[in-house]
């Protein structure tokens, strides 16, 4: 099965949505929500991320994003990849939290980046029965941020929206702004049963579109097309543990004895450099491939008692791939 194109490219602006499976609540309690912005501050931290915007509902999300790195499904992967990771473990469940992969729409930010903005922060208005009469009093969106009537974190960036809108008394503005409600363009825009995936006129979207990237190039039905070179999975093992490459090249005598890091590359080897046993014996230097296959095994046993090792597997294949 193709997937479909990504457009990611260097500072391109985003409105990233996603809802719960089935329309189950994704934000169940206080503490989800926390668990959620702590998601972001480590994107925008880990990846480079600019943040100008939030809205976190009961059964879905809204953010607005920038990526000066280019680099939109890794920084996702690891918000909705490890909040699903600290939901279940609150929840005590197991499985997928989301009904699919998010919805990224480009922005077209000189057009279009202030209506965006006003649009996430009224969600909580616009529904059929409001969660809140005024929306300074929704406390999971950066709208009181951005009136200056709560905590501002430092990760949220405000300033370019505030840019948009050409006024000096950016608070006020801003809030007479949204209080004036989505205009219909917008509005239009976001009732379309299939929202496109950018917004722009024609010459945004065909620059957008020039942007794409087909993943049939690295992923289809079968499998990996392009896998990653063993030895660079190795050097990225060896620099996440902080370890020479001997260390994981070398298996460690002794009864008993855990080479994690050793173990974690083998896995990675196979999954993200799509190598043979036979081949990975040989890197490994150990005596036969079934010794292999036998060590793999293990981390996995292991990985279902100890959940920083599978953290430290799900952070280095992010780092590994696309």
């Amino acid at each position: 099965m193709v997937r479909p194109l990504r457009i990611e490219y260097e500072d391109a602006y985003y409105h990233v949505m996603n809802r719960g499976r089935n329309r189950q609540w994704i934000f169940p309690g206080l503490a989800y929500f926390e668990d959620y912005l702590r998601c972001l501050e480590e994107a925008h931290k880990r990846f480079g991320i600019e943040i100008h915007a939030y809205c976190l509902m009961e059964n879905h999300y809204h953010l607005l994003i920038k990526t000066p790195r280019g680099n939109l499904s890794r920084a996702m992967r690891h918000i909705d990849g490890v909040y699903t990771q600290r939901h279940n473990r609150r929840k005590k469940t197991d499985g997928s939290l989301f009904r699919g992969r998010y919805k990224a729409i480009v922005i077209d930010a000189e057009s279009y980046l202030l209506q965006v903005s006003r649009y996430i922060h009224r969600n909580p208005s616009e529904l059929p029965k409001p969660l809140v009469k005024d929306l300074e009093d929704y406390p999971w969106s950066s709208y009181g941020a951005y009136i200056n009537k709560c905590k501002v974190f430092d990760w949220i960036n405000r300033d370019t929206v505030y840019g948009e809108l050409g006024n000096g008394r950016k608070y006020s503005a801003y809030k007479t702004y949204v209080e004036q409600g989505n205009d219909k363009e917008t509005t239009r825009f976001y009732q379309l049963k299939n929202i496109p995936s950018i917004l722009g006129d024609k010459s945004f979207k065909e620059y957008a579109y020039s942007q794409a990237q087909s993943l049939n190039s690295e992923i289809d039905k079968k499998g990996l097309k392009q896998p990653i070179p063993i030895l660079q999975i190795i050097k990225q093992v060896a620099s996440y543990y902080d370890i020479t490459l001997d260390d994981i090249q070398r298996a460690k005598r002794g009864q008993g004895v855990k080479n994690i890091p050793r173990w974690v590359a083998m896995k990675l080897c196979q999954e993200a450099g799509g190598a043979k046993l036979t081949e990975m014996a040989d890197m490994f230097n150990v005596g036969h491939y079934s010794t292999v296959s036998q060590t793999i095994g293990r981390l996995n046993r292991l990985m279902q008692e100890d959940r920083q090792v599978a953290k430290d597997l799900y952070m280095l294949s992010q780092d590994l791939t696309p």
